[in-house]
């Protein structure tokens, strides 16, 4: 099993889209530190994945392709989009993924790829957020789509109807 941090804007978005991947065994909602000038707890996941099942740089595609790194807006770098890694070879591959898709994908203009120092879990009530309840009206308005999306880029990927996959 392999450990990889992604930050890319709200983590109850960010969490819904990895629970969704076959491979993908835990995914822990929080915050996620770097050395400076990226320092600031950034929103984002921890993702814990069988290397043999999915990929890390199909998981960082996936990322890339379900979030919007362009808007500039991340106050104190709290929304910062970002791939996280513990290791010299998880930076060179994220840092290969982001390049080659760069020209396709408007997000890997902007996503950064960053050492991990820290990383602090959301309240229990957050955790979770769209699999306890995907019929909140944020969850059907930013999350969903982007699993529409997943399912339909990335279908060999996604777990099966029932196992907590909406």
């Amino acid at each position: 099993m392999e450990t990889a941090g992604f930050g890319g804007g709200c983590h109850w978005c960010t969490e819904g889209v990895f629970q969704i991947l076959r491979g993908v065994s835990q995914v822990n909602q929080g915050f996620l530190q770097s050395t400076a000038p990226d320092d600031a707890w950034a929103e984002g996941v921890m993702v814990r994945f069988d290397p043999g099942v999915i990929s890390l740089d199909i998981l960082i595609e996936v990322h890339l392709r379900t979030h919007s790194a362009n808007s500039g807006y991340s106050p104190n770098g709290r929304y910062r989009s970002a791939v996280y890694f513990g290791d010299v070879d998880q930076w060179h591959l994220a840092d290969t993924v982001i390049t080659r898709l760069r020209h396709e994908v408007d997000s890997a203009v902007r996503t950064k790829v960053l050492p991990l120092v820290g990383f602090r879990s959301s309240e229990e009530r957050y955790r979770n957020y769209y699999r306890t309840d995907p019929t909140r009206p944020f969850c059907q308005r930013y999350i969903d789509p982007k699993l529409v999306g997943i399912r339909r880029d990335f279908a060999r990927h996604v777990l099966s109807e029932g196992n907590g996959v909406r």
